[in-house]
């Protein structure tokens, strides 16, 4: 196998070893952790195609690429600690023709909410980018919501099969998430008034329930949106505050 995985976790016990047994047929496999106080590291040692990374979270652009410096192969499939990979998927990806290193492969990815497939809340049509010559292609610098930035001769090409995405085992992870994010994009130094904040709150909640038709996943869905609303709120209201100060 011509490509290395390469992930990025921090106190990552509840869904690693899932994300890892699905990827015991790849010869290496770059965890990066920048600070776990859990059980992760305990839990890598006891797969031998691991190799175990620890440094500092530079933002997640920044660290998937420091991570992505570290694999021996050229071409990388950057995952997520809570992601699965399925056989079929494998199989579709030990066949691939990997001469043009201008290729990028997007991959459909399956969220799921405790167990549940969600289909629409913006989480139904997720399609990403995840697999990419380093030599080429990187992650921009965004400190969130990063991804890999394309260039005049990329190529992109879509994937049959998809990957599996546990997004949320338990509620707690919406309220860790929304802290971890809005502290990360707080830092941004961008001026708003108090009125966008709610406004920018408010209308995320709207896109996710209405226009994404959230209401169709039940209870999951509204969740979903209300969740989304205390990320923009928060993130929003943290940096309206930082500018204030």
């Amino acid at each position: 196998m011509l490509i290395s995985v390469v992930i990025i976790v921090k106190d990552s016990a509840s869904t690693i070893s899932n994300t890892l047994d699905s990827l015991k047929e790849f010869d290496e496999v770059i965890v990066y952790d920048n600070g776990s106080v859990d059980d992760t590291l305990n839990i890598l040692k006891k797969y031998a195609n691991v190799n175990l990374i620890q440094g500092d979270f530079l933002g997640f652009g920044p660290t998937k690429n420091k991570a992505a410096s570290f694999a021996k192969n050229e071409w990388i499939f950057s995952l997520d600690s809570d992601e699965i990979i399925p056989n079929d998927l494998y199989d579709e990806l030990i066949n691939l023709n990997l001469v043009n290193n201008n290729i990028v492969y997007e991959i459909k990815r399956d969220n799921f909410f405790m167990d549940k497939q969600v289909k629409y809340s913006g989480w139904g049509k997720d399609y990403l980018v995840r697999i990419y010559n380093k030599n080429v292609h990187s992650f921009n610098n965004n400190m969130v919501h990063e991804h890999i930035a394309e260039n005049q001769d990329s190529i992109k090409i879509r994937l049959k099969n998809s990957f599996k995405h546990d997004a949320v085992i338990n509620l707690n992870q919406f309220l860790q998430k929304v802290i971890k994010y809005s502290d990360i994009a707080s830092k941004d130094k961008k001026t708003c008034s108090f009125l966008v904040v709610i406004l920018k709150a408010f209308f995320a909640f709207f896109k996710t329930y209405f226009l994404q038709l959230g209401f169709l996943d039940g209870w999951r869905g509204f969740v979903i949106a209300v969740s989304n609303f205390n990320g923009k709120f928060f993130r929003y209201a943290k940096r309206y505050i930082n500018c204030h100060k």
